[in-house]
């Protein structure tokens, strides 16, 4: 029987990977027609360069010229993962339970006001001690901030039936005007007057604060790399061990397929609505602690008419690795690796950098067919199971 059920799951990663190799290979197809009919509406621009535009979107960061430009772009192209790959890991999780978390933007966006208030708050540290301490506390704050947003629409979906995605987006613009709201009523003292740049808050360097780089600059001369790509490749082993190998993790599963017979088995279906949102919060929160927390990223703080993109882009991001948390860290990779191909694309061809935002539109939007071509896979096995049977 346990043959059988690793036999069972082995096809099932296979159907989940060939799934988001066809959605994949179909965006690039669509990309590279895009390409060729911009060759044909502009005579200047030869077909060829279709073909070399999405060789250089597909060689990522290292279309970028000489050595040292390779390595600087996929340095910083490793530290934007880094939030991708939280939010994906967030959206993943919830969906595991049967959820939809379209609310990602806004923990994210708590996350990164209550890592901020802790990194900026305290006097400016003497020591390395003291520094990584003040650097504990604003990390944890983030989790335990997007968190508790998290699970705002988790209590309502479990103790009174409220559809989570009406909520998530409530509580998106809800966090998006609290943030604004505070660092607003604070006046001058998180602005990043210095540098003239009133809409933004101060970098956590100015008082000490950065994520340890442990070397990594150096191997990545110019980027603004640290160890973050490893503390979120470390928390998605955790969560897929957690999702796979644990009562709990059993149990939120459960939840997700089917929620009337995990309460049957005696389940608390409730009690995991609510911990999976919480830890889907916590996830994102995460996201933007470890982003913010660098020391040389930016944060916007008027955010009351914007949300931030890395909690969309989670989303695809997750569809594309069928919500496995060790399938999250490679798509992650691959959207941030395609991004930064997309941004050489107008410095090395004819075609400017809005194509290269189009063909990665593509891709993405390609990524929300990966369940029904995964279930059209697993259908048609079924199929043919049944058909040999009958024979």
């Amino acid at each position: 029987m346990n043959t059988k059920n690793k036999n069972m799951k082995s096809i099932a990663a296979l159907d989940s990977i060939i799934a988001s190799l066809v959605c994949i290979l179909g965006g690039l197809l669509v990309g590279t027609v895009v390409l060729l009919l911009l060759s044909i509406v502009y005579p200047s621009i030869p077909a060829s360069e279709a073909i070399r535009g999405i060789q250089i979107v597909l060689a990522g960061p290292l279309s970028s010229g000489n050595v040292r430009s390779i390595l600087f772009n996929l340095g910083d192209m490793l530290l934007e993962t880094t939030p991708l790959m939280m939010t994906g890991l967030s959206v993943a999780i919830a969906f595991k339970t049967g959820l939809f978390n379209i609310g990602a933007p806004g923990q994210y966006l708590m996350g990164a006001m209550s890592s901020l208030l802790i990194a900026l708050s305290f006097p400016k540290p003497n020591n390395a001690g003291s520094a990584l301490l003040i650097w504990l506390l604003a990390f944890l704050s983030g989790a335990v901030l997007g968190a508790l947003w998290g699970a705002i629409p988790g209590l309502l979906k479990a103790v009174f039936n409220i559809n989570e995605v009406i909520v998530c987006i409530m509580t998106n613009w809800i966090a998006a005007n609290i943030v604004s709201w505070v660092f607003y009523s604070t006046g001058d003292r998180f602005i990043n007057t210095a540098e003239v740049k009133t809409q933004f808050i101060r970098k956590t360097f100015t008082n000490n604060i950065e994520t340890a780089k442990f070397g990594l600059d150096k191997v990545f001369p110019g980027s603004n790399i640290d160890i973050s790509i490893f503390i979120t490749i470390i928390i998605a082993i955790i969560i897929y061990i957690i999702l796979e190998k644990t009562t709990f993790g059993y149990e939120l599963k459960a939840c997700g397929y089917n929620r009337n017979a995990s309460k049957y088995a005696g389940m608390s279906e409730k009690r995991n609505i609510v911990y999976s949102m919480a830890i889907a919060g916590a996830l994102a929160g995460i996201g933007s602690s470890l982003w913010f927390l660098n020391g040389q990223n930016e944060f916007l703080w008027n955010t009351y008419l914007s949300l931030p993109s890395e909690g969309f882009n989670g989303i695809p991001c997750a569809l594309l690795a069928s919500n496995n948390p060790i399938g999250v860290i490679f798509t992650s990779i691959f959207l941030r690796w395609i991004e930064r191909g997309g941004f050489n694309l107008s410095g090395f061809t004819d075609y400017n950098e809005y194509v290269s935002a189009l063909i990665i539109a593509v891709i993405i939007y390609f990524s929300g067919f990966s369940k029904y071509i995964k279930d059209k896979l697993s259908k048609s096995r079924t199929e043919k199971i049944i058909k040999e049977g009958n024979e």
